[in-house]
C-alpha cells in the first residue's frame, strides 16, 4: 500500500517536471508554476484515464498496433492537452497543433527523464 502511494507520488512529481520542461521550451504548452504543473499532472493523468476507458472498455477499441495506433494516441494525447486546459488555470495550450508538438515534447522528454533515473538505477 505505501509503496504505491509512494510510486503514485513519483510518477505525480515526475509529470510535473516533464510539464515544466516543455513548457520552458515554448512549444505549445505553458504552464505557469509548479503547483498549476501538479493540478495539471493530475487533471491529464484523470481525463486519459476516462478517455482510454471509454475507448477500451465502451467501445471496444484496441490501438496497440503499430505506426496508426501511435498517431492514434498522439491525437489522444492532443485532446487530453486540450481538454485540461479547459479545466486548469495555470495550463495553456496553443490550439490543436500546440497541442499536438507539446504531446510529442511530452513524450520525449519523459523518454529522456526515464532513461537517465534508469541509467542512476533510481527505477
Amino acid at each position: 500500500m505505501l509503496g504505491t502511494i509512494l510510486g503514485l507520488v513519483i510518477a505525480l512529481v515526475v509529470a510535473a517536471v516533464v510539464l515544466m520542461i516543455v513548457s520552458r521550451f515554448n512549444l505549445g504548452l505553458k504552464v505557469d508554476g509548479f503547483a498549476s504543473a501538479i493540478v495539471a499532472a493530475i487533471a491529464i493523468a484523470v481525463v486519459g484515464a476516462v478517455i482510454n476507458w471509454l475507448l477500451t472498455d465502451v467501445f471496444n477499441m484496441t490501438l496497440d498496433a503499430g505506426l496508426i495506433g501511435a498517431i492514434v494516441y498522439l491525437i489522444i494525447a492532443a485532446v487530453v492537452l486540450l481538454i485540461a486546459d479547459r479545466f486548469i488555470a495555470g495550463l495553456k495550450v496553443a490550439g490543436f497543433a500546440g497541442a499536438i508538438i507539446a504531446a510529442i515534447a511530452i513524450g520525449v522528454v519523459y523518454w529522456i527523464f526515464y532513461w537517465l533515473l534508469g541509467l542512476l538505477n533510481i527505477l
